[in-house]
């Protein structure tokens, strides 16, 4: 069964750094490409940032491009999300997502998520 799983989130600063980690198993990881989003509460779902599965183009929302940085590591089957800079409207419960790079133009797998929460 393919399986996303998040971890990394929890209670930081305004200002702090941490990074998110997404564990997938169950699929050819590097015939995915990945991606993050978010919803805070109260809000819809939003695209966080994305990255092709030969690492060759990523893209990112505009409220997150100079503090974001997504990455993946095809040999541990994982992708990450360093955020630095934090700011008290990132909190939100994290998604890491993947599609099949060749024929998919919507992501068909998504993790349980993980609660990042910004103290001002």
């Amino acid at each position: 069964q393919v399986s996303l799983v998040e971890s990394g989130g929890g209670l930081v600063q305004a200002g702090a750094s941490l990074r998110l980690s997404c564990a997938a198993s169950g699929l050819t990881f590097s015939s995915y490409d990945m991606g993050w989003f978010r919803q805070a509460p109260g809000k819809e779902r939003e695209f966080v940032a994305s990255i092709t599965r030969n690492s060759g183009t990523t893209r990112y929302a505009d409220s997150v491009k100079g503090r974001f940085t997504i990455s993946r590591d095809n040999a541990k089957n994982t992708v990450y999300l360093q955020i630095n800079s934090v700011k008290p409207e990132d909190t939100a419960s994290y998604y890491c997502a993947g599609k099949f790079a060749v024929v998919s133009t919507r992501y068909q797998y998504w993790g349980r998520g993980t609660q990042v929460t910004v103290s001002s």
